[in-house]
């Protein structure tokens, strides 16, 4: 009886390739339209914060508080709006996937989970990372424009501003990662943007009711606080240095993404 030969069917079919996989989650990244307006909204909200920073604080301040003051900090005050839009996008990359039921279609296109998983944390990394640091530096050169005295003026070729400024883009890249992960842990969307800023505002607010001993001890060791670290010109009293603290602050999302992966291949879609 003659047989026939067959072609083995391919292991994977449609996005089998790493770099398939990744223009995937780009495509997905970028074709949603939440995306172009977070991204738009932090920018933004850098750049004005900055200018109006520069505008209206400069005749607010003492000569001493002049000298002192963190100039760099005070033109990435934006910061505090923009981590809540990268944070959001961050867990809505995956979240939003499990709740319209696309999860399903991608994991039959890539059966291979934390393939997936590693491709959005890589596509997501990216894009925070550039738009982030070019927001930054915006909001940087915007606030020196801005000034109308020369008392907090400083240049991008001054000792640690450089560093400074491009740190508010790795905090930022490495907050919307610390979403990502626990959007990924915990498959919801609010359920995961509650959990990413309770870690970010809760500890800080339960440290300042703790004995001063404590907050030594154990404030600059929390995330945001280890985060801010990278943000700033010089380091104060008690705060961790600018590397080792941001050091720290990669171990969380470092972690929730772990348990991401982990919990990956372990569940239903």
């Amino acid at each position: 009886m003659a047989t026939t030969a067959t072609t083995p069917p391919r292991p994977y079919a449609a996005l089998a390739s790493v770099t398939d996989v990744l223009r995937s989650e780009f495509c997905k990244l970028r074709s949603v339209r939440s995306t172009w307006w977070t991204l738009i909204f932090a920018i933004a909200s850098n750049i004005t914060l900055a200018a109006l920073a520069a505008i209206f604080l400069p005749a607010h301040l003492s000569a001493q508080q002049k000298i002192t003051l963190d100039s760099i900090r005070v033109s990435l005050a934006g910061l505090h709006l923009s981590q809540i839009a990268f944070g959001a996008l961050g867990v809505l990359f995956i979240t939003s996937e499990y709740s319209t039921g696309l999860i399903r279609a991608t994991l039959a296109a890539v059966p291979r989970r934390r393939l997936m998983l590693g491709a959005k944390t890589i596509v997501f990394a990216a894009t925070a990372l550039i738009v982030g640091t070019l927001g930054c530096l915006a909001a940087y050169f915007v606030f020196q424009a801005s000034l109308s005295s020369d008392t907090l003026r400083t240049t991008i070729s001054d000792p640690g501003v450089l560093r400074a400024v491009t740190g508010g883009g790795l905090y930022l890249t490495v907050l919307g990662l610390l979403g990502l992960g626990l959007g990924a842990v915990l498959r919801s969307s609010a359920g995961a943007i509650a959990a990413l800023f309770s870690l970010l505002f809760v500890p800080t607010i339960l440290a300042d009711i703790l004995p001063r001993a404590w907050q030594n001890t154990i404030g600059p060791y929390l995330p945001m606080n280890a985060g801010d670290a990278i943000c700033s010109l010089h380091r104060t009293t008690g705060s961790l240095g600018a590397w080792s603290g941001f050091g720290i602050f990669c171990l969380y999302p470092a972690t929730a993404l772990g348990i991401g992966f982990l919990l990956i291949t372990r569940r239903d879609a």
